[in-house]
């Protein structure tokens, strides 16, 4: 561990690299950092303070200790060290201690991005070093175990801002091993770290933690004693205290293993062997780790299998899991954002937001914390040092920039065309989570009933003035049709999602430079339809009273109710200008012109817009005219691209590859960007 502290950057980053031209610019940026840290502390403050003072005990933050007792009222889940530590604080319930905790509780987590910046592996990027403090500050402030943690009672950033200052800033094992020990008393569970001291060489640390832990037990013993007997005897080291084992809030395989139903001597035996399967191999990747200097990411792998093993390992217990972005992943520069973004993302999004609410999704989605944590301990690849990959990933390929378009509108320098497939891990997040994200703010856009059939009746007149008024007309031709309506209900409902996210796959598969080009338009279309939802409310011809539309998808609704059933609670009624049915239609129609090697390929994708366009005008869900602000939408994504990147046909310009180093395939990508331009 001496070894792996040295270059590991324990008292500071030995080696800087960089060019000191950027100093002013990396400065500036470093300042903008900070100012976003402080405002998101600012917000997560805010947030706490908003919390009624009477509301403290009544909660699961504080113990109520005043009347002696710990566990009594089912809530509390710390450790008897950490009700003794808690217990001067109980006579304090007031705005007072509101601020105080949320304050101590900000710093620590400052406290904890300074100290982690400090501890990354040499050599250190000096931008890597010089951004890294406020930017890993400003996750925290916005993740998960953060906003759990800053409630009075939570005592789980502590535990790790001990451990960091333990094995990162303070000299001399022994003192190392009094602070590991005080993080142990607090978490028992984190314990692990005495065999990850232990192995890595630093045996007197790892006497002193276990020597501390015992002491720190036996003092809660003495001053607590019903308490660490209803703890470590009762309840096995605190399982079932607390909230309910098998909550969404345990994160712990214990956790996990009764969501899933099982429960007795046979659950409990299949705990055991898990969590000594993931113990056994997490704590060999940080050893590993440890010994090839890269104790911070060590020391993120030991704290996620303390989580996921312990019995309860709650949320706000999980601050390990963004340390764990220390560690690098894969071999290409394409692929090395995957790992932090997806850290990013399960920290600080709902996992509803994550991922589809599915039935058959209900596993992952519950507990994709636990997963995050054990994929950093066991199953994450993380590069070692002596890779040739560590420093020098395979370089992106790029096309030559197009000229700009216009003299007054350059294209920007930063959006450049790749040409290779990008990483498939990554885009299904990002799509997932933008689509998430869009749904969110469809929903929460105006849907005020009287505003919206106005803005109607103004669509119908202009209609009328232009003489394509021909919903009616269509509409109920289609009822007398009973073949005709069953069809046009079946494409309304079935190829809206099935067609672009095909053609997305099949574009990624064999045309990843032109998946790019497509998959911008489709986002920045998408994203320009969203002001439209929010300028515009419309209300569709189905939902218009007196004008004797059918609604032949939905069923009859009924218009004296303003809520018109069950849709209104799962989608935003009034979105309907632009229409995306049709604009996602149009988007797959052109690509599918542009791309296609054949004529009846060019006549199906044509034919599929036309077709959507009488779908949404028969089944009466949009007006003539949403399907034209659905092709403007369209249109604008597409010029978008075109001013940002240039023309989709751009001569090919491949970067030198390193002969030391294979390309892992990225010159074949290459070869078939080439052979599509």
């Amino acid at each position: 561990m001496a070894n792996a502290s040295r270059h590991s950057g324990a008292k500071g980053h030995a080696g800087v690299i960089g060019r000191d031209g950027d100093g002013a610019r990396l400065g500036a940026a470093r300042i903008v950092l900070w100012g976003l840290a402080a405002v998101l502390a600012v917000r997560q403050a805010a947030a706490v303070l908003r919390v009624p003072p009477g509301d403290w005990l009544t909660g699961i933050y504080l113990p109520d200790l005043a009347s002696g007792s710990l566990y009594d009222s089912g809530l509390s889940t710390g450790s008897p060290f950490a009700g003794m530590v808690l217990r001067p604080l109980t006579g304090f319930a007031d705005q007072s201690l509101e601020i105080a905790w949320t304050l101590v509780t900000l710093l620590s987590v400052a406290a904890v991005g300074l100290v982690a910046a400090r501890g990354l592996p040499d050599p250190v990027p000096r931008r890597t070093a010089l951004l890294a403090a406020p930017v890993l500050v400003a996750l925290m402030m916005v993740s998960l175990p953060v906003r759990e943690a800053a409630f009075p009672g939570q005592t789980a950033v502590l535990p790790v801002l001990l451990v960091l200052f333990a094995l990162f800033r303070v000299p001399g094992d022994r003192p190392a091993g009094v602070l590991t020990g005080l993080a142990a008393a607090l978490q028992p569970a984190l314990l692990l770290f005495t065999p990850l001291l232990w192995l890595t060489g630093r045996r007197s640390a790892a006497k002193a933690t276990l020597a501390t832990f015992a002491a720190a037990s036996l003092l809660a013993l003495v001053t607590l004693p019903r308490e660490s007997w209803t703890y470590w005897v009762d309840h096995l080291a605190g399982t079932r205290l607390g909230g309910s084992p098998d909550s969404l809030a345990n994160q712990s395989l214990h956790g996990a293993l009764l969501r899933f139903g099982l429960a007795g001597s046979g659950e409990t035996a299949l705990y055991l062997v898990l969590a000594g399967a993931v113990a056994l191999v997490g704590m060999r990747r940080a050893v590993r780790y440890a010994r090839d200097g890269q104790l911070l990411l060590a020391v993120a792998v030991t704290g996620c299998v303390a989580v996921a093993v312990s019995p309860t390992g709650w949320r706000h217990q999980l601050l390990w899991v963004l340390l764990a972005v220390a560690g690098r992943v894969g071999r290409r520069a394409a692929d090395r954002p995957v790992w932090p973004v997806a850290v990013v993302l399960v920290m600080t999004l709902p996992s509803t937001v994550l991922l589809p609410n599915m039935a058959a999704m209900g596993p992952v989605r519950d507990n994709v914390l636990l997963l995050a944590a054990l994929a950093a301990a066991c199953a994450v690849p993380f590069l070692p040092r002596s890779s040739p990959y560590w420093r020098e990933p395979v370089a992106t390929s790029y096309g030559h920039p197009a000229a700009a378009r216009w003299r007054r509108i350059p294209l920007l320098p930063v959006w450049r065309r790749v040409l290779s497939r990008p990483n498939l891990l990554l885009e299904l997040l990002l799509i997932r989570v933008g689509y998430s994200m869009y749904s969110h703010i469809r929903a929460a856009a105006p849907n005020s009933r009287e505003v919206a059939e106005a803005n109607a009746h103004t669509v119908l007149a202009a209609e009328r003035a232009l003489g394509i008024d021909i919903e009616h007309a269509v509409n109920q031709a289609v009822v007398r049709t009973e073949w005709l309506e069953g069809f046009f209900n079946f494409y309304y409902t079935s190829f809206h999602f099935v067609i672009p996210l095909s053609l997305l796959a099949l574009l990624y598969w064999r045309r990843p430079a032109d998946y790019r080009w497509a998959r911008a338009s489709l986002g920045l279309a998408t994203l320009i339809a969203l002001f439209g939802f929010w300028l515009f409310p419309l209300a569709p011809p189905r939902l218009m009273p007196g004008l004797g539309f059918t609604d032949t998808v939905h069923g009859p609704q009924d218009l004296a109710n303003p809520s018109y059933g069950a849709m209104t609670a799962i989608s935003n009624q009034y979105a309907a200008m632009p229409s995306l049915h049709f604009g996602w239609s149009l988007w797959c129609g052109i690509v599918i012109v542009a791309i296609a090697p054949k004529v009846w390929q060019k006549l199906l994708g044509a034919l599929h817009p036309l077709i959507t366009v009488c779908a949404i005008v028969a089944t009466a869900n949009h007006w003539l005219l949403d399907a034209v602000g659905g092709a403007l939408v369209v249109g604008s994504g597409f010029a978008l691209v075109y001013l940002l990147s240039g023309p989709r046909r751009l001569r090919v310009r491949v970067p030198a590859q390193r002969t030391t180093v294979p390309a892992d395939g990225d010159e074949a990508q290459v070869r078939t960007a080439a052979s599509s331009h």
